[in-house]
C-alpha cells in the first residue's frame, strides 16, 4: 500500500500515513477552503488500510486548530480506526495538545468518548 504524505500549509495539516513504516500522523492547522476535497483522500486511504491493518496502529494527532468542517472529517477518519479496534486490532490515538489549550484537550476527550478507542492525552509546551 502506497504511503500518503501531504505537506502542511497555513490552512491544511501535514499528513503522513505509511503502512510500511507504521507512521500515522496528522498535525498543524485545518481550515481548508474545500474540506471534502482535502480530506477525501485521507478517508479513502484509511478505509483501504482498515481492510488489512498492521498488528498495531498508533495515530498521532497534533493539531493547533481545526474548524467545524474539519472536525467532522476527523471524526470520519477516527470511525475507521474504531472499526479496526472493534475487529480486534490494537489501535491507539495519541492526542497532543498544548498544555494551556483546554479547547484542544476537550476536543480530544470528546472524540475519545464518541469513538471509544484508546486515546493517550499528551500535553506539550509550544516552542517559542
Amino acid at each position: 500500500m502506497e504511503a500518503l504524505s501531504i505537506k502542511g500549509t497555513h490552512e491544511t495539516p501535514e499528513v503522513l500515513f505509511n503502512k510500511n513504516s507504521g507512521e500515522f500522523s496528522i498535525s498543524g492547522k485545518s481550515l481548508p477552503e474545500d474540506v471534502k476535497e482535502f480530506y477525501y483522500p485521507l478517508v479513502k486511504w484509511v478505509s483501504e488500510y482498515a481492510k488489512s491493518p498492521n498488528s498495531e496502529t498508533i495515530l498521532k494527532v497534533k493539531m493547533d486548530y481545526f474548524n467545524t468542517a474539519s472536525s467532522k472529517m476527523l471524526l470520519e477518519i477516527f470511525e475507521h480506526f474504531k472499526a479496526m479496534f472493534d475487529a480486534g486490532n490494537k489501535v491507539v490515538i495519541d492526542w497532543y495538545y498544548q498544555e494551556d489549550d483546554e479547547d484542544m484537550q476537550d476536543a480530544g476527550e470528546d472524540y475519545a468518548d464518541i469513538v471509544e478507542v484508546p486515546f493517550n492525552f499528551i500535553s506539550y509546551q509550544p516552542i517559542s
